[in-house]
């Protein structure tokens, strides 16, 4: 049975691990966090993603899966090392590298016997080439190890579908011995079919900045048409829809909003417009997509002083949805977390709700916020209602319920939840986007 070391047990690695446990592989996860750690033994998951704690109690039980803080030990024994650590954001938008260059010291001072080390983690073009020498200046002279790049494409909400059936699968490697161990690993997928691309490292490390700044324009794309339809009178969703019936183009992330926020895509443009410049080049078409998303919370916030006259110090806002997505308990660089703070540095009282994300939105809410027990709560004596996050259960609130318990029917719906002409016969002062 392959035995496997994963180094990081946050989203990438946990996800990473359980999977490959479920695959029938001996998987290990390291993490330096004991608490981390101490959770995952306890048969708990410290993030929100569905489907992972069954996973994560099944294959525990069945042996395949531990949680250690033991590094040195758990790099020995494994045939392959994931590298699945964070890469947060430099104040100058480049990947700062320390949690990978720290953790590859540790894998170097602990080879004994030939290891396939492969990054997980989302790292700038050349991370492979300095890993590798790295390990070669501090490893013993005759250590036998292959470096490779084998990105995640892993979206928060639907993760373990995203392993488990992914659209495809990135080996960067350069040996072959490499890649037959990984394509080992790997082997469940291709009882499905799922499309293997072999490259060179380099390459496979600029496939997920590539399509992370290509998936964040489309969105920034449409956002920029939602507010061209707006002043023109044209309609957004016919726009995009018939955008996406051509099969060129796709209809997948075509939906105008408060713009694109999450662990990926705000960190990896900036990063691969800094990394475009090291080698002297400007990625103009990235950099406006990530000016357009600024944008979006100006323009936000704008619509909501649409609906209060122009005001909105001392009126009390319904903030529905703190998350940047549904289906995830994630606030990073979440648009809803931009307005409410915003709204509260225009003077708003607010009031929140979001179904798991509000712990993780008070590190990063600035001021003081009344966050609900529920959706109505949050909604009465409420001045505006706005929608920020399309989790299912705001697609059908009680709208006379909302109606009679808000201070004045206003509704401003960033996710286009909504009909338009159904919320104005009901009596709402409704203002949605591109619509």
């Amino acid at each position: 049975m392959l035995k496997v070391c994963i180094i990081g047990s946050g989203y990438v690695g946990l996800v990473s691990g359980v999977c490959f446990a479920d695959f029938g592989v001996d998987v290990t996860c390291v993490d330096k966090d004991s608490a981390v750690i101490e959770t995952l033994n306890s048969g708990e998951v410290p993030i929100y993603e569905p489907g992972l704690k069954e996973l994560l109690l099944k294959n525990s039980a069945e042996g395949r899966l531990k949680f250690t803080t033991d590094i040195a030990a758990a790099i020995k024994e494994a045939q392959i090392v994931f590298i699945a650590v964070g890469t947060p954001e430099k104040s100058d938008g480049s990947v700062d590298l320390s949690f990978v260059e720290a953790v590859t010291t540790t894998i170097a001072e602990n080879l004994n016997g030939y290891k396939v080390i492969a990054t997980k983690s989302t790292v700038p073009v050349g991370t492979g080439r300095s890993i590798e020498k790295m390990i070669r200046d501090k490893a013993r002279a005759d250590a036998e190890f292959d470096v490779v790049s084998n990105p995640e494409f892993l979206r928060e909400g639907s993760a373990v579908e995203d392993f488990m059936r992914p659209n495809r699968v990135i080996l960067g490697a350069e040996t072959q011995k490499a890649i037959e161990i990984l394509k080992e690993l790997y082997s469940p997928l291709y009882l499905i079919e799922t499309p293997f691309v072999v490259t060179d490292i380099e390459t496979a490390e600029l496939i997920k900045y590539a399509s992370n700044a290509f998936l964040a324009t489309k969105i920034s794309f449409i956002n920029e048409m939602a507010e061209l339809c707006e002043r023109s009178g044209a309609n957004v969703h016919t726009v995009a829809k018939a955008m996406g019936l051509d099969k060129r183009i796709g209809s997948k992330f075509l939906h105008p909003g408060p713009g694109f926020g999450g662990s990926c895509f705000p960190k990896d443009t900036a990063a691969l417009v800094k990394i475009a410049e090291g080698f002297d080049y400007d990625l103009k078409i990235v950099k406006a997509a990530m000016d357009v998303n600024s944008s979006r919370i100006i323009r936000s916030i704008e619509k909501i002083k649409e609906v209060t006259g122009g005001e909105l110090k001392g009126k009390t806002i319904a903030v529905l949805g703190l998350t940047f997505k549904p289906n995830t308990d994630d606030v990073r660089e979440s648009p809803a977390i931009k307005i409410v703070n915003a709204l509260l540095n225009e003077g708003a009282v607010v009031k929140a709700f979001d179904p798991v994300g509000m712990e993780n939105a008070k590190r990063d809410i600035i001021g003081e916020v009344t966050y609900s027990s529920d959706v109505y709560s949050a909604i009465d004596k409420s001045d505006v209602l706005v929608l920020c996050t399309e989790w299912n259960q705001f697609r059908r609130l009680d709208l006379e319920k909302v109606k009679e318990l808000m201070v004045e029917p206003n509704m401003v719906d960033l996710r286009n939840i909504y009909k338009p002409e159904k919320m104005k016969a009901m009596g709402f002062n409704y203002i949605s986007v591109g619509r």
